[in-house]
């Protein structure tokens, strides 16, 4: 913006007889005036002004928006729900019918479909959180994020909120579904602990679901072909079908960068009782998967700040020919 328009824009008054301002700030001050105070980096001028109460209701405001999009997808195609149900139930099928067959655990088969269950939020987190910003700017729509008022994180947080919700439904679903047709039994050996492990694991998995959508917004025409290669690979190193310890200390170790490779072994621990066949205590896996979640959203605020100097620089928001 040429500095006549920022001038103007900070000096006029509201209204029609307000004209430009041709003071610069340094004379302004010198004359005794009050120096303007600084605004966030990528704050539209027009937001410049709102104090602290009223940008966190603006950013609360921007969240429900993007959670009320997913909250209310949820039951606009109720005709998916069987699909989305249906097909972790025979993913999950097929390693069940191994573990019976080899006399394994009846535990095993609860194994394999919380795993099922689980692949709800992974999926969720490649498709329609790292690959939304991507998608917005290939729909013309991503430049209208960073001329809004609101924060780009308020932005995230909303759309993590919609696809948690949208996610639980279906994994609610499967492990309602899978636990009827294979006859699976729960030890829950306590409900607080659990519950605290579902919470850290669903908060690191989203904050690394936060830093990839600008990862992979930065690396342009090949997210999607980050997010088909993070697929079946996490399946694996997660051990989504089976107790992550089988694949060893140190491989089971570095999964664990993954959260829902803790997640889920810790989640089993307490579902089912089977603590000696649990990669760490649960103790240390709850602080793991905190410890995550710090790590995540301290490198997604980063990555978010990176991304806005790139498109700043490169003129990276839109498509060239759009």
């Amino acid at each position: 913006m040429p500095a006549s328009d920022s001038e103007t824009l900070r000096g006029a008054a509201p209204g029609p007889a307000a004209g430009p301002r041709t003071v610069s700030e340094t004379d302004a001050v010198a004359a005794g005036g009050a120096r303007p105070s600084a605004a966030a980096p990528g704050t539209p001028a027009g937001a410049r002004d709102l104090g602290p109460w009223e940008r966190l209701i603006l950013n609360l405001r921007a969240a429900r928006a993007r959670a009320y999009v997913r909250v209310v997808a949820t039951g606009r195609e109720l005709s998916w729900l069987p699909f989305e149900v249906g097909l972790p139930i025979l993913a999950a099928a097929a390693y069940v019918f191994i573990y019976e067959a080899l006399g394994a655990p009846a535990e095993y088969t609860g194994f394999v479909l919380l795993g099922g269950a689980m692949t709800a939020y992974w999926m969720n987190v490649l498709w329609n959180m790292a690959s939304q910003f991507y998608w917005e700017k290939q729909s013309g729509l991503l430049e209208t994020y960073f001329l809004a008022p609101a924060s780009r994180v308020s932005l995230l947080f909303g759309m993590a909120m919609g696809g948690i919700f949208m996610s639980s439904i279906r994994a609610a679903a499967t492990l309602a579904a899978g636990s009827l047709i294979f006859g699976i039994t729960y030890h829950v050996v306590s409900w607080p602990a659990t519950m605290a492990a579902f919470v850290l694991t669903l908060s690191a998995l989203y904050c690394l679901g936060m830093l990839f959508a600008s990862v992979f917004l930065m690396y342009g025409r090949e997210a999607w072909h980050m997010a088909s290669a993070l697929q079946e690979p996490v399946y694996l190193a997660s051990g989504f079908y089976f107790p992550v310890r089988a694949l060893g200390f140190w491989a089971a170790m570095g999964a664990s960068v993954i959260p829902l490779t803790l997640g889920l072994d810790a989640m089993r621990q307490l579902v089912f009782g089977m603590a000696d066949m649990g990669f760490l205590p649960v103790a240390w896996e709850l602080a793991g998967l905190a410890g995550l979640t710090v790590v995540y959203f301290g490198l997604a605020l980063r990555a978010l700040s990176k991304m806005e100097h790139l498109a700043k620089k490169a003129g990276r928001l839109t498509l060239k020919w759009q």
